[in-house]
């Protein structure tokens, strides 16, 4: 399996490249080579840092709706499909995605990825007049097609440059990415564009915030061309040396969308700044919750185990959250908000990494890619399907709408 534990480091020294080779044979082959590159962990930052800079970008509009909506004079829910068009986006692309990821690979997909993000951040910055939210909205389709091309590459980019008892820890260094962005989505933009009267002035603070995006987007990109790789030249483990083998040999991209689609196991995975900090403490704890179940899984091995703790304890949390927003008191509110985003946002590596264990020796960004299409199904009829319960019966009954299915996942699992 990918967590192949049959190898031994040779090289006990940890500043230099560290040398693993193993003695046992595999189905393709005798025994191959392997090897740990440094260079893994800035590869590893790298995706981190471009995952952050769109997933800023994802929650920058919706934590000042309000701003927004004055600013463009448009309704709430012109604003939600800022939001929302992420999740549409993912819907139609992630299958010719997942071809060009194992057709053409990592780097590819990588220069994609920071095309679309870096292009999505200049076009927004040309909207920041009234009379231009298609622009804006626009700006934001191409981020949102750029994230396609981002999400599923975590447990991918681990497998290809870390060792067996590493491909974890990578996975939640790269979802932790991505979960530091939105932390910063929802600190920054109340800060940068502050809720004023003059149209001027406000333009003024919005073109400011997405000039610094589309600086960040610019910087990181230039990165990704001069030193993102496809590939370390020596793979790191037994299963990827025999996946080169393998998988070059007679691999089939839908036929392995159909192996996925029949392993029952995986499907069954399937105030402006007090609401910017109580979203900032959610994904805070949840970044904190990522690195360590990462470092779990690294550890333990335990993947069913521990998948099912968590997914109980973010049910035990969301109820907790549900039942005590209302009493009046924000420090029960961040305390039950931080442990809600400790446990639920902590699922995420653990639901990759179960799901690549499951389905191996089927392709890690496939089964990540496919996950990540239910995921945003869900989660366009979780959006719209909240917001209507909450502007029919209020907070509560949304709330609890979503502990509903937060318990047949549970039971699921």
């Amino acid at each position: 399996m990918k967590g192949d534990q049959d190898t031994k480091e040779i090289s006990p020294d940890l500043g230099k490249d560290v040398r693993i080779q193993a003695d046992i044979p595999n189905e393709c082959g005798s025994a191959l080579q392997t090897h740990l590159y440094k260079r893994r962990w800035v590869i590893v930052l790298l995706f981190s840092a471009y995952s952050l800079s769109n997933a800023y970008q994802w929650i920058q509009y919706g934590i000042i709706s309000n701003i927004i909506m004055k600013f463009y004079n448009v309704d709430g829910f012109a604003v939600d499909w800022l939001s929302m068009v992420y999740m549409l986006a993912y819907i139609p692309f992630i299958f010719p995605v997942t071809w060009l990821l194992e057709k053409y690979g990592l780097r590819c997909t990588a220069l994609v990825a920071n095309a679309l993000n870096c292009a999505g951040t200049w076009i927004k910055v040309a909207s920041a007049r009234p009379d231009l939210f298609w622009v804006t909205l626009l700006g934001q389709s191409a981020s949102a097609l750029a994230q396609v091309f981002i999400l599923g590459i975590p447990s991918n980019l681990a497998s290809v440059w870390f060792g067996p008892n590493e491909v974890s820890t990578a996975c939640s260094i790269g979802v932790f990415g991505n979960q530091l962005g939105i932390a910063i989505g929802f600190l920054v933009p109340p800060m940068l564009v502050p809720n004023v009267k003059d149209v001027d002035e406000l333009a003024y603070h919005i073109r400011f915030m997405f000039y610094i995006s589309a600086g960040v987007a610019t910087f990181i990109f230039v990165l990704v061309v001069i030193v993102f790789q496809e590939r370390p030249e020596i793979p790191p483990t037994q299963s990827q040396a025999q996946a080169r083998i393998c998988r070059s040999s007679d691999y089939s991209y839908m036929a392995s969308i159909w192996r996925l689609l029949c392993n029952k196991a995986f499907m069954l995975l399937g105030e402006e700044l007090n609401a910017g900090r109580i979203g900032l403490t959610i994904v805070i704890a949840g970044m904190a919750g990522s690195l360590i179940c990462g470092l779990w899984l690294d550890k333990t091995k335990t993947y069913k185990q521990t998948t099912l703790m968590v997914y109980i304890l973010s049910l035990v949390g969301m109820l907790v959250y549900t039942f005590t927003l209302n009493l009046g008191h924000l420090w029960v509110v961040f305390i039950t908000a931080g442990v809600l985003g400790f446990f639920m946002t902590g699922y995420l590596p653990l639901g990759f990494e179960f799901a690549v264990e499951l389905t191996f020796p089927e392709s890690e960004g496939t089964s990540s890619g496919l996950l990540n299409f239910s995921a945003q199904i869900f989660g366009i009829a979780f959006t719209i399907g909240q917001g209507k319960i909450i502007d029919k019966w209020g907070t509560l009954p949304g709330n609890v709408f979503l502990c509903i299915f937060l318990l047949i996942g549970t039971v699921m699992t």
